[in-house]
């Protein structure tokens, strides 16, 4: 009966699609072309032979199963990799990556309909479903199918699970369908469990592991030469008034610190504009990444309004304050900025990331702050690498550990 109705709801939200759709593609969040492939419309033929899909909602999704993607690349049993997501920052990603048989399709509207039109032209041997990413049309077709089901560095937060625990017997009928289920840490393992799947293993968190395929040496040594002779100071995937709190810990910072530029890097790009109108009420000087503008003497604060290279700016600076913390979002990952050996800053709120910060804080490189005047005494000017080898080693042994699991899965099923 619950399916029933989430179906019929699915189906009013898709006599209304055009304007939600029309609406977002003027709003830069969806790929005017290539929109209808969430409708079925496909543009990448299949191909013959055996096909292994991976799903993820968004970048950090995609972006932690890369490594397995490249070794996938060399396998000669699989025929082709089908990497599919909901964004368009994930797509923009993908597109600079040159793989030889993997392609990426926009993730079609969870209806049956569509969920049968895309597993009849797909045909895939195997569904790999990555963190919190649950379905239930889809999960219905793949099993109708004999498809084996991955829920892999599955993530359950609190929040999430209390959702699903509304719904209990359609919840436990959902999560059921999953074959073998990876948990990145304890509290999503004992919640798995209470959502009625069976089988579940714990190796480890994906985004442990090091993944530097986006360098770019050419524009990276640019980049530090642009920045050589400045004190940096990041704050990443930030959402409103967290872009305000960074610029008021500018204007602490640059009391002492007279060569200072703070690199905004937002959450959502397409919220730039008001971004820009909204620091220069303080009275300082903004310019984005996109204005290629070579001399940065009068720059108080440098914003990425570009796809793909927040990396490329945590290689360059020292401290990092990570947005969604300081309001009500769960925090974002740390992994990778700490990755590059900087400080990690962040506010009271990274209920996403609990165990990561634990393990961070074990090595003295975060810190939680509430306003910008902890901010500001918080930043450190020099990258600290020696513990960054722990994290690296870490890493390599999820990354080995979750091929193993997965080999055993893709030799029993192709």
């Amino acid at each position: 009966m619950i399916f029933f109705i989430y179906q019929l709801l699915i189906s009013i939200i898709l006599i209304f699609s055009p304007i939600i759709v029309i609406y977002r593609i003027l709003k830069n969040k969806e790929h005017k072309l290539r929109v209808k492939e969430k409708f079925c419309f496909f543009s990448k033929k299949r191909g013959v032979g055996k096909l292994v899909w991976f799903h993820g909602s968004s970048v950090g999704e995609i972006m932690s199963i890369i490594p397995i993607i490249k070794k996938y690349e060399g396998d000669k049993s699989i025929n082709k990799i089908l990497i599919t997501s909901s964004t368009l920052s994930s797509s923009n990603i993908l597109e600079k990556m040159k793989f030889r048989k993997t392609i990426h399709q926009f993730y079609p509207v969870d209806h049956i309909f569509f969920s049968n039109k895309f597993l009849n032209y797909w045909k895939p041997s195997i569904a790999i479903f990555l963190e919190s990413e649950i379905w239930p049309s889809m999960f219905k077709s793949i099993k109708r199918r004999n498809i084996h089901l991955i829920l892999l560095n599955a993530r359950i937060t609190h929040k999430t699970f209390s959702r699903w625990s509304k719904l209990s017997f359609f919840s436990k009928s959902i999560f059921s369908l999953i074959d073998i289920a990876y948990p990145q840490n304890n509290e999503t393992k004992i919640f798995l469990k209470k959502l009625n799947i069976s089988n579940i293993k714990k190796i480890g968190n994906l985004k442990y592991i090091d993944n530097d395929d986006l360098k770019d040496n050419k524009i990276d040594k640019k980049l530090f030469s642009q920045f050589k002779k400045y004190k940096t100071f990041v704050a990443a995937s930030t959402h409103d008034t967290e872009e305000i709190f960074a610029a008021k810990t500018h204007l602490l910072l640059k009391k002492n610190n007279k060569n200072l530029i703070t690199i905004i890097i937002p959450r959502h790009i397409n919220r730039v504009n008001q971004i820009i109108e909204d620091i220069k009420k303080l009275n300082l000087n903004v310019i984005t990444r996109s204005s290629n503008i070579k001399n940065l003497s009068k720059v108080d604060i440098f914003i990425v309004d570009t796809f793909g290279e927040t990396k490329k700016f945590f290689k360059i600076t020292t401290s990092v304050f990570l947005g969604g913390s300081i309001i009500s979002k769960g925090g974002q990952n740390p992994l990778e900025p700490a990755r590059f050996g900087t400080k990690i800053l962040h506010g009271p709120d990274v209920d996403n990331f609990k165990e990561v910060y634990r393990y961070l804080d074990l090595l003295k490189i975060s810190s939680q702050v509430k306003s910008p005047i902890q901010c500001a005494n918080s930043i450190i000017f020099k990258k600290n690498m020696k513990k960054v080898k722990k994290m690296k080693l870490l890493g390599k042994n999820i990354l080995k550990n979750t091929l193993n699991e997965l080999d055993k899965s893709l030799h029993n099923e192709i």
